[in-house]
């Protein structure tokens, strides 16, 4: 990650990264030089305020990658398992990656973590050359199997991009009411609000009435519901937003 706050206390960190702003192909294009090896990016951004990219950029950066000879890496900690209503978000863009991380949703609240990479990638890393005492432990890998097989067994990606479709129709309905509320993002049930306002205080009060959300960024809220949200729940979501705005 580029932000500080979460490097604090880590350092001294690998070098050798390049920042470059998201979303832009001309900015990605400069940064690359003959040293560079690859390219690593989130399908969306998750901690940056849901930002969504154009729809070609994950294509176009493919494109630049297999141009240069250099990896494409994508975070896909937050984006993967179902979260877009795809399996994997990269699905959306027709593109695959050299390396794929993952996390977070893959053990259903059971700590694992993965890295996914191409048979052809996959070579150049052997057994020896990276320890993990727990890693791949049985507990863990039922766990990760479990959450995949429920996930594609049940139907939870059809559910996920129904309800996410729903979610933004209902909070784009609150944006004509509230003014407060600038923008509605997102993809699947990974949605964004962008404020007018500091959002700290909306969180808070929302937190009060049995809503738990988070701001990034000072002035997004954030929400990533459960997949097996119902209509019901969105619907009791978008009242005490409601109730929390007015006045703002």
């Amino acid at each position: 990650t580029g932000q500080e706050k979460f490097q604090f206390g880590f350092t001294p960190l690998l070098e050798g990264f390049t920042y470059v702003p998201f979303n832009d192909l001309q900015a990605l294009e400069a940064a690359i030089t003959e040293k560079t090896c690859g390219v690593m990016v989130e399908p969306i951004q998750g901690e940056g305020g849901v930002n969504v990219p154009d729809t070609n950029y994950l294509a176009e950066v493919r494109k630049m990658c297999d141009r240069h000879n250099i990896l494409l890496i994508l975070d896909e900690v937050q984006t993967g398992i179902g979260r877009t209503g795809k399996l994997f978000a990269y699905e959306h863009s027709g593109v695959k990656p050299d390396i794929m991380t993952l996390a977070k949703a893959l053990g259903n609240g059971f700590p694992v973590g993965a890295m996914m990479a191409t048979d052809k990638i996959a070579r150049a890393f052997v057994p020896g050359n990276h320890a993990s005492t727990f890693g791949g432990n049985p507990l863990a890998m039922a766990a990760a199997v479990a959450t995949l097989e429920t996930i594609l067994q049940e139907g939870l990606l059809d559910v996920c991009r129904e309800r996410g479709e729903y979610f933004q129709s209902q909070l784009k309905k609150l944006q004509s009411k509230r003014k407060i509320i600038k923008e509605v993002r997102g993809m699947g049930l990974m949605i964004a609000c962008g404020l007018n306002i500091e959002g700290g205080e909306i969180v808070n009060e929302c937190m009060k009435k049995g809503l738990l959300i988070n701001c990034t960024g000072g002035k997004t809220l954030r929400f990533v519901p459960p997949l097996v949200i119902s209509a019901q729940d969105i619907d009791q979501v978008i009242n005490i937003l409601d109730e929390v705005m007015e006045g703002k």
